[in-house]
C-alpha cells in the first residue's frame, strides 16, 4: 500500500519519521508533566569529550587559535572612560575545513551516522551548518541532501543564501531550495522517510555535543596563553547551539566564572517566515527573529527535544543594528587583516561595545568566526539591501529601523550593544511551557526544570506561575 503522502499525513507521522533518522528514542527521556530529563539525553551521544575531540580532529576540525585583536583593543580604550577597555580575543573558527564553529557539530552527526550504517545524511539549512555537513559527508563517504529556505515568492533569494549552497554543492551535496514557508519542514520529512538518511539536525545531542570541544578549547587555550580563564565569552545566538555547546565545554572545563553573552543582529518587526519580509533583512542568521523564539521556546525546532537550551546557560543578552555588523566586518579586515564573514561579526560588534565597559585587565572573548564568500561580502549584501528598497546611509545606527534602512555608524563611539531584558525572556519561556503543555498544575519536578531552563530560581518560577493561575502539585 502506498503511503499518504499530503501535508498533514507526513506531519502526522513526524515523530515516527524522527525517531529513526536519528536513532534516538525521545520517549525515553520524557516525564509526566513539562519536565524532560535534558543531561540524559545528551549522553544519548555516547561520547566522551576527549572521543569528541578525536572524533573531530581525525577530519581536522578543532583545535583552532585565538588571537588577540589588539589593534581593536587600542581603539575600544580610546573611546573607553581611563582604565576600561578589556584586551579582545578571537576564536578563528573559519579555519576548520568548511569554514565555520558549525564543522564541529557535523562532524560528530556524520561520524554517528556512519557508525550506526546509515548510506546518507540530511540537514535543513540556509547556513553555514549545510556546508559543514556536506564537507563532513564527503569525506566519510556518505550522500548528502541540504534543504534550504532559500527564495521568495518572486524566486529571488539572498546572496548569502545563494552562496552557502554553492559552498555545499562544491562538496558534493545536492541542495533542495524551497520558497519561504512550511514547506521547507514538509519536505524534509518527506526526504527523511523516503531516503533512509540520517538527520543530521543542528538540535541533536551529536550536534551540540560537538560544540562543547570549542568551549572547553577556548578555556585551555586562554589558561595556557594567559594564565586564567576569559572573563567574557560573547556568542553569536540565532537556534541556540553555539551558544549551549559552548557554554557546557567552558562548564566542563572548571570556567564557572566565566560570563556568557548572547549576540544577536537586531531584525525587530520583521517576520522571518514573511514572503514580503524575508528579503528586507541582511542577515540570514544570527538575529532576533530567531534568536528571540528559540531562547523562549527552544523546542520548535526539527526534533521533538531540542538539544539546544541557551536560556539554561545565557548570563546575558545583546543586540546590534546590521550597520554596526557590516561597520565591524570592515574594521576587522582593515585593522586587524582578518577577512570573515558576517555571523562571527555579531558577536565582535558586540564585544567591541562591550570592552569598553571593562577594565583593562580583563579578557573578553568573541567565540567563533566564519568563511567570507561572493554572497557574504558586504557589498552584494547592501546592494541587494538596495534592491530591495533598503536605505543604506551613514548616521547614528540608533536610529535605524530593520526592513526600512541600514545605518552603519559615522563613528566607531556609535556601536552600542542593547541589553534585553533577560528576565521578561525567562517568564516568556515559562508562559510558553505552560501554554505549549496545556498545563492548569505543574509537578514538583516540572518546578525544579523550570528553574534549571531559565537559570533563575525558585522564586521567579513561582511568581511567574502565580500570574498564570497554574498551582504546583
Amino acid at each position: 500500500m502506498t503511503k499518504d503522502m499530503s501535508y498533514e499525513a507526513v506531519m502526522s507521522r513526524k515523530n515516527e519519521i524522527m525517531k529513526k533518522a536519528v536513532g534516538i528514542d525521545y520517549e525515553r527521556f520524557e516525564y509526566s508533566g513539562i519536565a524532560f530529563d535534558y543531561e540524559g539525553m545528551m549522553k544519548e551521544t555516547g561520547y566522551t569529550l576527549e572521543e569528541m575531540k578525536n572524533i573531530q580532529g581525525s577530519t581536522g576540525v578543532g583545535n583552532t587559535p585565538i588571537l588577540e585583536l589588539k589593534n581593536l583593543t587600542n581603539l575600544a580604550r580610546k573611546l573607553s572612560p581611563k582604565g576600561k577597555g578589556a584586551r579582545i580575543f578571537i576564536k578563528d573558527e573559519a579555519c576548520n575545513p568548511s569554514g565555520s564553529f558549525k564543522a564541529r557539530r557535523a562532524a560528530n552527526a556524520v561520524y554517528h551516522a556512519k557508525k550506526l550504517g546509515y548510506k546518507g545524511v540530511i540537514a535543513a539549512t540556509s547556513g553555514n551548518y549545510g556546508a559543514a555537513v556536506a564537507s563532513q559527508a564527503a569525506m566519510h563517504g556518505l550522500k548528502c541532501i541540504i534543504v534550504q529556505e532559500c527564495y521568495d515568492s518572486r524566486g529571488v533569494g539572498q546572496p548569502e543564501i545563494i552562496e552557502k549552497a554553492r559552498k555545499c554543492e562544491a562538496y558534493g551535496a545536492e541542495v533542495v531550495q524551497l520558497t519561504v514557508g512550511p514547506e521547507l519542514f514538509y519536505t524534509f520529512l518527506k526526504l527523511l522517510e523516503e531516503t533512509g538518511y540520517f538527520n543530521a539536525s543542528l538540535y541533536t545531542p551529536f550536534g551540540i555535543a560537538g560544540v562543547e570541544t570549542l568551549g572547553y578549547e577556548i578555556a585551555m587555550q586562554m589558561r595556557e596563553r594567559e594564565g586564567k580563564d576569559p572573563d567574557v565569552v560573547v556568542c553569536t545566538n540565532a537556534g541556540g547551539g553555539n551558544l549551549t555547546g559552548t557554554a557546557r565545554g567552558l562548564l566542563k572545563a572548571g570556567a564557572k566564572e566565566t560570563i556568557v553573552v548572547g549576540a544577536s543582529v537586531n531584525l525587530k518587526g520583521l517576520h522571518m517566515a514573511s514572503d514580503k519580509q524575508f528579503n528586507k533583512k541582511s542577515f540570514t542568521t544570527g538575529h532576533t527573529g530567531f534568536g528571540m523564539p528559540f531562547a523562549t521556546w527552544p523546542d520548535r525546532s526539527d526534533v521533538p527535544r531540542s538539544a539546544a537550551r541557551p536560556l539554561r546557560y545565557m548570563d546575558r543578552y545583546v543586540t546590534i543594528n546590521q550597520g554596526e555588523v557590516f561597520y565591524m566586518t570592515e574594521v576587522l579586515a582593515q585593522l586587524e587583516g582578518l577577512e570573515r564573514g558576517p555571523a562571527g561579526n555579531t558577536s565582535l560588534a558586540a564585544a567591541f561595545s562591550l570592552a569598553q565597559e571593562l577594565d583593562e585587565d580583563k579578557i573578553i572573548v568573541v567565540q567563533e568566526t566564519e568563511y567570507t564568500g561572493a554572497g557574504k561580502h558586504i557589498q552584494p549584501q547592501l546592494s541587494f539591501a538596495r534592491e530591495n528598497g533598503i536605505e543604506v546611509k551613514f548616521g547614528n545606527p540608533r536610529e535605524e529601523v530593520p526592513g526600512k534602512n541600514i545605518i552603519l555608524p559615522e563613528h566607531p563611539k556609535l556601536i552600542k550593544a542593547v541589553d534585553l531584558d533577560m528576565n521578561k525572556i525567562r517568564a516568556s519561556y515559562i508562559k510558553n511551557a505552560i501554554k505549549n503543555n496545556n498545563a492548569t498544575e505543574i509537578s514538583e519536578e516540572d518546578l525544579i526544570f523550570l528553574v534549571d531552563e531559565t537559570k533563575s530560581n525558585r522564586q521567579f518560577v513561582e511568581d511567574i506561575l502565580n500570574e498564570l493561575n497554574v498551582n504546583i502539585k
